[in-house]
């Protein structure tokens, strides 16, 4: 008997473990597989949902998603998805209806890959996002009958749920649900060696060098980008950098300016700089990169800033105290760019 009862026990445990392991989305959450540097689309219906009459999750300042003013938005059937965002990528999640005059809305949150929380019974998350429609025209914007949301990760994944629904009491209604997700590729072994050229600069002077991303190769780590001790750009900027790069070598005297910019023959070819200064004699170089003194980088705005305007071209700019530097320069294809002729230009004050 007293057999029995430990087998028993046993299999509890077993079947505790088990389900730990193979910890999923629930019942009610539809799960999505995501594909790296794909899109996946869905197809649903708001009438597989259901009325969501707890919306005050939403409005928390832990959750921050949408405000209360804004709950008309969300309340027709909600329709629950999930989904997995991987280490340094990016994820961007569209409702597209199928009838354009019908009024959706969207709304995700990113937790971690333990939570499993569902709304409206939703404490905190990492982030969340919603968009709905405008109540008014924002400058510069237009909107469509598609709603799109957002996120981002960097060194680690997280579990995004994601809610499509009805504005203003809407039941029903067929939609595709579309997730592009771009990703980092984890290439690093197969990582070649940097082709890197010595530009000359001279104070008072501007000086070209012709080159072409054909003649590069890709730098799969971009981590070193994102470190607090070199701060050149963000993990979520990764694609902007993910093509070829190209390698320049060059210095930048005591007490001087320097103004680099990568000049694309092709104004549609999209190119990205970046540079860093450390003291003469140090060549630790990108993926490599522990620190430096200073950082910047140049890419292709996602968005217009005010007052300012952006042609193809990309100019980042390095200063010098009382000492000379050592500056390194990086051209790099955007989205993947292998090819395409420039100029870079240094000039230096």
């Amino acid at each position: 008997m007293m057999k029995r009862v430990q087998i028993s026990i046993l299999a509890v445990i077993l079947v505790f473990v088990s389900h730990e392991i193979k910890a999923q989305f629930p019942s009610n959450v539809r799960e999505i597989t995501s594909i790296p540097n794909k899109s996946v689309n869905v197809k649903g219906n708001l009438s597989e949902g259901f009325i969501m009459e707890d919306l005050s999750w939403a409005s928390t300042s832990s959750n921050a998603c949408f405000p209360a003013t804004q709950n008309a938005k969300f309340r027709g059937n909600h329709v629950l998805y999930g989904t997995v965002i991987p280490p340094y990528s990016e994820m961007t999640i569209t409702v597209i209806p199928d009838d354009k005059s019908a009024n959706f809305s969207i709304y995700g949150y990113q937790v971690g890959t333990s939570n499993y929380s569902v709304v409206p019974n939703l404490q905190s998350c990492v982030a969340c996002e919603a968009e709905h429609k405008w109540d008014y025209q924002k400058v510069g914007k237009t909107q469509d009958h598609t709603r799109s949301i957002y996120f981002n990760s960097i060194e680690g994944s997280y579990n995004i749920f994601i809610g499509v629904v009805g504005a203003n009491g809407l039941q029903t209604g067929g939609y595709t649900l579309k997730i592009d997700l771009v990703s980092q590729e984890d290439n690093s072994a197969n990582q070649k060696p940097l082709k890197m050229y010595t530009a000359k600069s001279e104070k008072g002077k501007a000086l070209g060098y012709k080159g072409d991303l054909k003649d590069g190769v890709k730098i799969y780590d971009l981590s070193w980008a994102s470190k607090s001790n070199v701060a050149c750009f963000p993990g979520t900027q990764n694609t902007k950098f993910n093509g070829n790069h190209i390698i320049y070598i060059t210095e930048l005297p005591a007490n001087s300016n320097m103004a680099i910019t990568v000049v694309p023959d092709d104004p549609k070819k999209n190119m990205s700089i970046y540079a860093y200064t450390t003291l003469p004699g140090n060549t630790d170089m990108v993926p490599n990169l522990g620190s430096c003194i200073e950082c910047e980088a140049e890419h292709k705005w996602d968005y217009q800033k005010r007052g300012k305007t952006q042609d193809h071209t990309r100019t980042v700019n390095l200063s010098s105290m009382g000492s000379d530097y050592r500056v390194v320069i990086g051209v790099a294809g955007a989205d993947g760019l292998d090819n395409g002729s420039f100029v870079i230009k240094i000039k230096t004050e």
